[in-house]
């Protein structure tokens, strides 16, 4: 079973990273998971990933605090909106999807705007 949650969260820590560059994809919820597996499968690696140069710090303050640092937060909804806006208005996709995306996006903001704001 340990092997199990290694593997289930090294690809939740996979998609995590991706999602960073990837505005549909999640990171949040991805990097919990990866914690949350690899709190039951290795706590060597779950002590990794808490103590990450990165990903440490985020982990810590969603899971302790409900709290996303102001910086993240305005990284995170202009690359999306960009990225979304883009598509939405230069890409010639359909008038659904169009809605569709701009909907996720929406979701995603108030999602975001949801937690607190760390100020560093």
């Amino acid at each position: 079973m340990r092997i199990f949650w290694i593997v289930l969260g090294s690809i939740s820590l996979a998609l995590g990273i991706i999602g960073i560059f990837v505005p549909l994809l999640p990171t949040t919820p991805f990097l919990l998971l990866s914690a949350a597996t690899y709190f039951r499968g290795s706590p060597r690696l779950y002590s990794w990933l808490l103590h990450h140069k990165y990903f440490g710090s985020y982990i810590r303050n969603i899971r302790e605090k409900r709290a996303i640092p102001l910086r993240a937060k305005i990284l995170s909804i202009t690359i999306m909106w960009l990225t979304i806006g883009h598509c939405v208005l230069l890409m010639g996709i359909p008038v659904w999807l169009r809605i569709v995306l701009t909907t996720i996006a929406v979701g995603v903001t108030i999602h975001i705007l949801s937690y607190k704001t760390l100020k560093h």
